[in-house]
């Protein structure tokens, strides 16, 4: 019988052994279970507490968007330009209505 045990590259087979014998003297059969869930309990905690800073942290900085700034900053501009293009007066509009003003008390005589 070949078992494969996948354990951490800095803990051999037979320190994992010690370690779990010592715990079986020290706790007693019966307390081994409580140990073991209490730290995954304890782990678990901690990844949740990680997870919660890096989320603080991360947050701000999607906020901070210097590409949103500058398309919007773009955006207004356009928009300003647009204005004052509307504004500015049609020059052959002018030409027209000023000849009108000449020739029109020509035509009428």
């Amino acid at each position: 019988m070949n078992f494969s045990v996948v354990l951490p590259a800095f803990i051999s087979f037979e320190e994992l052994t010690l370690i779990l014998l010592i715990s079986v003297l020290i706790f007693g059969p019966k307390k081994i279970p409580e140990v073991a869930r209490g730290l995954g309990e304890g782990l678990r905690a901690m990844k949740k507490a990680t997870d919660d800073i890096k989320r603080e942290i991360m947050t701000p900085v999607d906020e901070i968007n210097p590409m949103k700034d500058i398309e919007e900053t773009i955006q207004k501009t356009q928009e300003e330009i647009k204005d004052s293009i509307t504004d500015i007066p049609d020059p052959q509009k002018e030409i027209e209505e000023t000849l009108d003003d000449m020739v029109g008390p020509i035509k009428r005589k």
